[in-house]
């Protein structure tokens, strides 16, 4: 889809359907109002008869309207004006975009409101990006079809340009999501990795199966025993900034399929956990948008890649793994198998000279009964570096909320009488917040944050602004959070 941006006016461009907004208090977006005008105050009639509500994500469709030479007016609505932020012009433009998509368009002009911060239309052109594209990857017929060419209304070509960039990663998050384990599995995953640092000039190392047991990750390795496609680490890097400038470490949980292992998950469990590499897929995506948006920050992207099979290699409950910085761990849950990837990965972030840590992961169903599937849960071993993370999120509009972390009371929950640790807790309860305390066990003192995406990673039903499927949820956060770091 080529992005443009526009200084027509929305009732002058020559399109197949513009979109205009409205808030939620009735009032109509100037775009909006000069529409209702030029088509005889039919937007505000049906505002008055509360057929147009202005609620996030609402879309109205006016088809061939009198005054206008269009096929169709999308009049969508905004939300309170005075909340009118990224992540509600996100959602905006997708809703619209979603709607319009299901036809083939080539044109399409963008008009939300005018005056629009860079960042909020930037916003904007991401979520419409995002709203073209559907889950349907091998479907003959295709619910959606991206226009041939978007006019952001009011845009300069660098908010247009940047909202290309988002946009685009996310999609690339939702596709590999969305693809299927016998597509995307560790080796294809890491060569999807190298097409990206090519084509974006990121330096890229892959350790196979013989480096890794060389590096000692030991834990990692036995996730993926019970494989015959062999585990990968994936190591991005971004040298946007100076030699002795601090590197940021994103950090993903790469299990491109989890059947659980010998804790082997019931058939309906399983159907969906080719999505359980989303954490890794995330760091990607955020890789390759940092890239090439040039941020001037030192930041290195590190995937840990396995399958999490039950083959007869596989690894056993009662087994006992030795992680690269020496810590053993008793295995008691062969499905509670991303944090054991993940330990590794931290300690391979922490060598190489990460001064702080985000690392995503969809770890537990315990966070979505904490907090439901449209929020991520945050933990921390450093609260100023949380806030961080959690003021990035809400910028961006992708919810996420923290969870304590007291040691006095998880701490004790994840000991072993065997080994260091285990990999699950005392009990179901608090089983976030312990999977998240194991991987505190390999960060040290470096600031880390984790970052549970197991909710809103992948989207069980529709919602109006992006269909089912993988969501690409946090590359957003991930790349404002580094933007704030060069500051």
């Amino acid at each position: 889809m080529r992005i443009l941006a526009t200084q027509e006016s929305v009732t002058k461009l020559p399109a197949d359907a513009i979109v205009v907004g409205v808030y939620d208090e009735g009032v109509l977006a100037a775009p909006a109002a000069a529409v209702n005008a030029a088509i005889g105050g039919v937007v505000g009639k049906m505002v008055d008869a509360e057929s147009i509500t202005g609620s996030p994500g609402e879309v109205t469709l006016l088809h061939h309207p009198a005054g206008l030479e269009v096929d169709a007016v999308a009049v969508v609505g905004m939300g309170p004006k005075k909340r009118f932020d990224r992540g509600a012009a996100f959602v905006a433009a997708g809703a619209a975009a979603k709607t319009l998509s299901g036809k083939r368009r080539k044109h399409v002009g963008l008009f939300l409101e005018d005056g629009l911060a860079a960042d909020v239309l930037a916003a904007a052109v991401a979520g419409a990006q995002v709203g073209c594209h559907g889950a349907d990857l091998y479907r003959k017929e295709k619910n959606q079809t991206p226009f041939a060419t978007l006019s952001v209304g009011g845009a300069e070509d660098t908010a247009v340009g940047a909202g290309e960039i988002l946009g685009t990663a996310v999609n690339v998050v939702r596709r590999l999501v969305n693809e299927p384990a016998s597509v995307i599995y560790p080796q294809s995953f890491a060569d999807e990795a190298a097409e990206v640092a090519q084509a974006h000039g990121l330096e890229i190392e892959v350790w196979d199966e013989h480096k890794l047991a060389d590096e000692r990750c030991g834990a990692l390795l036995a996730v993926g025993q019970g494989s015959v496609r062999p585990p990968r680490l994936v190591i991005l890097r971004h040298r946007g900034g100076g030699p002795n400038d601090p590197t940021i470490a994103l950090v993903g949980k790469g299990v491109t399929f989890d059947s659980g292992g010998l804790s082997l998950k019931p058939s309906e469990n399983m159907l969906t956990m080719k999505m359980d590499m989303s954490g890794a897929a995330t760091v990607l995506g955020a890789m390759q948008a940092i890239a090439r948006l040039q941020l001037p920050v030192n930041v290195i992207g590190l995937m840990g890649l396995v399958e999490n099979m039950p083959g007869g290699g596989s690894y056993k409950l009662g087994d006992v793994l030795t992680a690269k910085n020496g810590k053993t761990i008793e295995v008691h849950n062969t499905d509670a198998e991303g944090r054991l990837v993940l330990a590794d990965t931290l300690c391979v972030a922490v060598e190489q000279g990460a001064s702080k840590i985000v690392d995503l992961a969809t770890l537990t169903g315990a966070c979505m009964v904490a907090l439901g599937r449209d929020v991520a849960g945050v933990m921390s071993n450093d609260e100023a570096w949380q806030d961080e993370v959690l003021a990035a999120a809400k910028t961006c509009g992708e919810p996420a909320w923290p969870l304590p972390m007291f040691p006095e009371i998880y701490d004790e929950q994840i000991k072993s009488p065997v080994a260091d640790i285990k990999n699950v807790g005392d009990a179901r309860w608090g089983g976030a917040i312990t999977a998240a305390k194991l991987l505190q066990q390999f960060v040290g003192d470096t600031p880390w944050t984790h970052i549970d995406i197991a909710g809103p990673a992948f989207i069980e039903k529709p919602k109006p602004h992006i269909e089912g499927g993988a969501s690409g949820c946090f590359v957003r956060t991930l790349v404002e959070l580094v933007n704030l770091e060069r500051f």
